[in-house]
């Protein structure tokens, strides 16, 4: 809760201007988390609206500095940081599938929303590249948030597909599907989250060199069976990879490795 971090941050502040003004604003700030959650379920945090500071006591500034010098950094608070930081599964960034987590991203940027600078429910874990590609992006419709772990489920259905290009080497290009139960604000949004984070380069250069390791293991089974064998191999990996993760870019490869005739009957030698 936004009120536990406040306090926190409040007990490990010296500087009493800054503690007078962070008290004069608490009221304001558990109002916006509030706010937040009521948005968050609905999916309209784009509607919040911007400000330079909270009620009248705090500033963006005031507010970066309170996250920056204190929350991050503090012994008081630091522990807080951590266990949101830590929240993902084996650390892995919720936004771009792949990277290890390594920060925390204000989903709505601190520069546009100071009362939310240190709510938890704003806070998502995040690998460096993929906060540093959001930036301080304000969303200015529903189809255009990107997802949000703590209100979002994306993985109901497979949105990520793939297919094989017949290159040498061969190669796996990726692209967003449309679920037939999601409706047409969801797919825009997996499609705009797919662009902005570039996952498409992403998942394409990883699904290259899962391709360069498997070969030797492809080549095993094609010298004593047929092309058939290989598919199967390639479909038991994309079951596998599905179960754990429907929307990994291993799922898709796998998936699309073992739908290509010419992959299966040798392409993954060249």
């Amino acid at each position: 809760m936004a009120k536990n971090v406040l306090d926190a941050c409040i007990n490990s502040i010296r500087d009493e201007g800054l503690i007078k003004n962070l008290l004069l604003a608490s009221t304001a700030i558990v109002v916006a988390e509030f706010d937040y959650l009521t948005q968050g379920l609905g999916m309209t945090l784009y509607s919040i609206p911007g400000s330079d500071r909270v009620a009248s006591a705090l500033t963006t500034v005031d507010m970066k500095r309170v996250y920056s010098g204190t929350f991050v950094k503090s012994k008081g608070t630091r522990g807080m940081y951590d266990q949101l930081k830590a929240a993902p599964k084996n650390d892995v960034c919720p936004l771009c599938a792949q990277r290890t987590v390594s920060t925390l991203d204000h989903y709505l940027a601190q520069a546009i929303h100071p009362a939310l600078t240190v709510v938890p429910l704003n806070l998502v874990p995040a690998c460096a590249e993929c906060n540093k590609l959001k930036l301080d992006y304000q969303p200015a419709s529903e189809i255009e948030q990107s997802f949000h772990p703590y209100f979002d489920d994306f993985d109901d259905a497979q949105w990520l597909v793939a297919e094989v290009l017949e290159t040498v080497p061969a190669a796996v290009r990726f692209s967003v599907a449309a679920p037939a139960a999601w409706s047409a604000t969801k797919i825009s949004r997996a499609a705009a989250h797919f662009e902005s984070f570039r996952l498409a380069s992403l998942y394409a250069s990883h699904a290259g060199v899962e391709i360069s390791n498997i070969r030797y293991s492809l080549e095993r089974v094609a010298s004593s069976g047929t092309p058939e064998d290989v598919r199967l191999l390639l479909s038991d990996r994309a079951a596998s990879a599905q179960r754990a993760h429907v929307n990994a870019w291993q799922t898709a490869t796998y998936q699309a490795l073992a739908a290509s005739y010419w992959f299966c009957s040798g392409g993954f030698r060249v």
